[in-house]
């Protein structure tokens, strides 16, 4: 597998000499200070193509181009934001980006409650808490009808949860949760989260799922011409949020997105700490499946406790067999390299602890430099020892 850095562009606090330290070769990357509903033009993919290269670098995968919440709703203005989509996913192309991820997730791109969630380690990890989830909902952003999407023993217990919460505290609860919001805590109140929970009114999952497929019809084309191949991340996590629809979180899901249009351009992102903080996802079985249309892996791992709540594991501990998850995707790799379907897939470290130096600098949630380092060794090991045996 290809080893990769997810860096944020020349905003990033790790700059490009550090990630080439840590042996990646290629960079997972956006051009993340445009704004969304512009085409990205073939003069700022060059310039970042530039100084991923002059790094000594490659940009293997684009993560991601903004996909609009009125694809989603599949709305008035949803022409207009697929035909954008599809001249950045062509320019991308032309340039050489291989591979583009993207995400079908309405409002919310990811969700913890918890930043800073410290571990017996002393090192300090992303979590989801279920329960705080709850009483944000139902209690603080008190959305229509907000506690019957929730069994009434988890209600019960978010009220006296958010009851003995300080003031202090809810406003961190929220901040952390709208972390994934467009623009982000900086951008988003209350009232504008509401909004854009009110604009998804009457769109279940499967009229979600239809605009997605309706999207598919208009982009796989254009990847198959520019020889891009597109690699769709899961929910985030893999469950409804605040009644919103969900169409990518289990196995069954990604068998209706692959049928829905078959080819090779149309593929998954393999992130195995998202699909595995649902308990009734198999991994393994997951991997066996559908490692020919894995198009680009995320390597991470969960540790999900009995209400639902999780957070980031080590990177080989966890629910996951990240063992034998690796060992599925390098025996699909070696045979489709024999019959000439494929290059390799990209891989990336997702996530990781938050680890000595790194704890009193800037980082952004999740992508600290020494805790995904420290990931990146240990997925390299295993890649090492299983690659011999293979």
């Amino acid at each position: 597998m290809e080893q990769t850095w997810r860096w944020f562009g020349e905003q990033d606090p790790i700059p490009l000499d550090h990630v080439k330290q840590t042996g990646a070769t290629g960079v997972v990357t956006a051009l993340h200070h445009l704004p969304a509903g512009q085409v990205w033009q073939p003069e700022e993919i060059a310039k970042r193509k530039h100084v991923i290269e002059e790094a000594g670098l490659s940009w293997s995968v684009c993560e991601s181009i903004p996909t609009e919440d009125s694809i989603k709703r599949g709305d008035a203005n949803a022409r207009r934001a697929i035909d954008t989509w599809k001249d950045s996913l062509a320019n991308l192309g032309r340039a050489g980006v291989p591979v583009v991820c993207y995400n079908f997730m309405p409002i919310l791109d990811w969700t913890r409650t918890d930043l800073m969630f410290r571990l017996p380690t002393t090192g300090y990890a992303l979590r989801f808490d279920m329960i705080d989830f709850v009483a944000y909902d139902v209690f603080m952003l008190k959305r229509n009808r907000a506690s019957q999407s929730y069994d009434p023993l988890l209600v019960e217990k978010a009220e006296q949860r958010i009851a003995g919460k300080s003031e202090e505290q809810k406003k961190l609860l929220e901040t952390n949760i709208i972390a994934g919001l467009p623009g982000g805590a900086s951008a988003q109140t209350r009232s504008s989260i509401s909004s854009l929970i009110e604009s998804f009114q009457g769109i279940d999952d499967e009229t979600m799922r239809g605009n997605l497929f309706a999207f598919l019809k208009e982009i796989v084309p254009v990847a198959e011409e520019f020889n891009v191949r597109l690699a769709i991340h899961p929910d985030d996590p893999p469950f409804p949020l605040f009644g919103l629809p969900r169409v990518l979180s289990t196995a069954s899901d990604i068998r209706r997105l692959l049928a829905a249009y078959e080819s090779p351009a149309n593929g998954i992102t393999l992130c195995t700490g998202s699909y595995g903080s649902r308990p009734d996802n198999d991994l393994v079985a997951i991997t066996r499946e559908f490692a020919h249309r894995v198009n680009f892996a995320h390597l991470r791992n969960t540790t999900v406790e009995p209400d639902g709540s999780f957070y980031e594991a080590e990177h080989l501990e966890g629910d996951t067999d990240m063992v034998t998850v690796i060992e599925l995707l390098l025996r699909e790799e070696e045979e489709a390299g024999r019959q000439g379907r494929r290059p390799r897939i990209p891989m990336r470290p997702d996530h990781g602890h938050l680890l000595a130096g790194d704890i009193d600098r800037q980082t952004n949630p999740g992508y600290s430099y020494n805790g995904r380092l420290k990931g990146l060794a240990e997925l390299r090991g295993v890649i090492r020892a299983l690659t011999r045996g293979i």
